[in-house]
C-alpha cells in the first residue's frame, strides 16, 4: 500500500508506540487521526505535529476505546473531515495484573470493538475503500510471560482475533488486510512502571528484568517500522509480526489440518 493521501486512525496515539506510528505515517504522506484518552498529551502532540508537518494533516480526538459510542463518533468525524478511512492502528493498551478485567477490556475487547466499527466504514461490500487494520499485540501473545497472565491472555486473544478476522475478510471479500504486530520489550512509560503493575506477581520482577536484559529493548520507532512492513506489503494478511531488537519476522502457526 502506498501511503500518500491515505487516511489513518491510530488509538493510544498520544505517547509511546502510538506516537511513533503517527509520526511515521505522516512522514510517508498519510493524514492521521490521533485517538487517546489523555487529552492533555493529545493536544500537546497535535500542536507539535502541526508545527512539524503543517496544519490540516492531523486531527486529535479524546476517545475512550472502551466506549462504542465514542469510537463510532471518532470514525464518523474522521470520515466527515477527511472523506474516508484507509488504515486503522488499534494500539491502545495497558498493563495491570491487579485489575485484570480492565486489562482484558482495554487490550482485547476494545480491539474487537474498534475493528468492527472500522469495518462499517472500510468494508468494500458496504461502500468502503478497503484498507488495512493493524492490531498491537505483543510477544506475550505468542508465548506466555509468567508474571503477566492477564496481559498474556489478552495479547493471545488479539493474535487469534486478528488471524480469524483476516481470514474472514479474505473469504468474504471485504478488501481489508488485518495483521498484528508483536513487539518484545519496548522503552515506554508503561515499561518504566511495570514493577508497580504486576500485582500479586510483583515478586517475579527480577526474573522479568533478567529476561529484558537478555533480549534487549526496542525503541518505539523500531515498532513503528514493523507497522510499516505490515502496511506496505500487500501479501501480508493474518500475520503476526514478531519485532525484536535484532530481527523482524512473521510467525508460522500450525494449520487446523496439521492438528487433526
Amino acid at each position: 500500500m502506498a501511503l500518500e493521501g491515505k487516511i489513518a486512525v491510530v488509538s493510544g496515539a498520544a505517547m509511546g508506540i502510538g506516537k511513533a506510528v503517527v509520526e511515521i505515517l505522516l512522514q510517508n504522506g498519510a493524514k492521521v487521526v490521533v485517538l487517546d484518552i489523555n487529552e492533555t498529551a493529545g493536544q500537546s502532540l497535535l500542536e507539535a505535529l502541526n508545527k512539524k508537518h503543517g496544519a490540516g494533516k492531523t486531527l486529535f480526538m479524546k476517545c475512550n476505546v472502551e466506549s462504542e459510542e465514542q469510537l463510532k463518533a471518532a470514525f464518523q468525524k474522521t470520515v466527515k473531515t477527511f472523506g474516508g478511512v484507509d488504515i486503522v492502528c488499534n494500539n491502545a493498551g495497558i498493563l495491570n495484573e491487579e485489575e485484570y478485567e480492565k486489562t482484558i477490556s482495554v487490550n482485547l475487547t476494545s480491539i474487537i470493538r474498534a475493528s468492527y466499527v472500522a469495518l462499517e466504514h472500510m468494508n468494500k461490500l458496504s461502500g468502503g475503500r478497503g484498507g488495512v487494520i493493524i492490531n498491537t499485540a505483543s510477544m506475550a501473545g505468542l508465548g506466555p510471560i509468567v508474571c503477566c497472565p492477564a496481559y498474556t491472555a489478552a495479547k493471545f486473544g488479539v493474535v487469534g482475533f486478528t488471524r480469524a478476522l483476516a481470514a474472514a475478510s479474505e473469504s468474504l471479500g471485504y478488501g481489508i488486510r488485518i495483521n498484528a504486530v508483536c513487539p518484545s520489550f519496548v522503552q515506554t512509560d508503561m515499561k518504566d512502571r511495570t514493577p508497580n503493575l504486576l500485582g500479586r506477581f510483583s515478586v517475579m520482577i527480577e526474573a522479568l528484568n533478567e529476561m529484558c536484559d537478555k533480549m534487549g529493548v526496542l525503541t518505539t520507532s523500531d515498532v513503528a517500522e514493523g507497522f510499516m512492513d505490515l502496511l506496505k506489503d500487500e501479501t501480508k494478511n493474518g500475520q503476526a509480526l514478531l519485532v525484536m531488537p535484532k530481527e523482524r519476522r512473521c510467525v508460522t502457526f500450525p494449520s487446523l489440518q496439521s492438528l487433526e
